[in-house]
């Protein structure tokens, strides 16, 4: 197998991050996470990541996660854990769970609630 855009030899990244990128036309019956800002939310994310020097972490787009009614949707693997983000106020939390397993209740979706 040959070396990745960084050299590696096999996968590096124990955790993944997906941010919804979906758009859908004006007019559309159902919501969408990019009209809500999702990739500047996605942009700063990986940005943080990147400046707090944790390797094993992959930050990165997503289709549609069907959530977009809930805010930004975000999920996270392994844990398989979902968030809704509200914006940039929420990232400091997302990333403090990424990092060091802080609980995150206030952007996690609840999934009982109708969230």
């Amino acid at each position: 197998m040959g070396a990745d855009s960084k050299g590696r030899l096999e996968p590096g990244f124990n955790t993944h991050v997906f941010i919804c990128g979906h758009s859908r036309p004006d007019g559309a019956t159902r919501p969408n996470c990019s009209s809500k800002n999702s990739l500047e939310l996605l942009a700063e994310l990986k940005k943080k990541v990147r400046e707090a020097n944790v390797e094993g972490i992959r930050v990165q787009k997503s289709g549609c996660l069907d959530f977009c009614e809930n805010g930004v949707s975000c999920v996270i693997y392994p844990m398989g854990e979902w968030y809704s983000l509200g914006g940039k106020k929420d990232l400091d939390l997302l990333l403090n769970r990424i990092l060091d397993g802080s609980p995150a209740p206030t952007i996690k979706m609840d999934f009982d609630n109708g969230q």
